[in-house]
């Protein structure tokens, strides 16, 4: 059995969640890197994208649960992606998902927090 891991990094966006109620009525900007551990040997065999998992269509779908709803932790939005993902895409077998928090309100220069979720089947 083959293992490869398809990397989605740096993914930027610009969303309302935190604590402080400021932060979620100004927003700020996150990045969000996720590791998606599958096997696309079958489809680097025949290149074919309908044997691999889409990263096009992941971003698409991260980028929605991230603008949906408001959170207060990273902790709920990196766990709820990481679930999100295993459960639409039956190809992954383990997913890393690193949400960062760039420039917090910790009354300090601080370049950004982040939180990492590991999930498998």
């Amino acid at each position: 059995m083959t293992e490869n891991i398809i990397r989605i990094k740096k993914a930027s966006f610009y969303a309302y969640h935190g604590v402080l109620s400021e932060e979620q009525s100004v927003g700020g900007k996150f990045e969000a890197d996720v590791d998606i551990h599958t096997d696309f040997s079958e489809a680097a065999a025949t290149d074919s994208l309908k044997l691999t998992i889409n990263y096009h269509q992941v971003y698409q779908y991260i980028n929605q649960l991230v603008l949906e709803k408001k959170y207060r932790l990273i902790e709920t939005l990196a766990n709820n992606i990481a679930e999100a993902l295993l459960e639409k895409y039956s190809g992954i077998k383990k997913v890393a998902v690193r949400i960062r928090k760039n420039n917090p309100p910790l009354g300090g220069v601080v370049d950004c927090v982040e939180v990492e979720v590991i999930k498998e089947r």
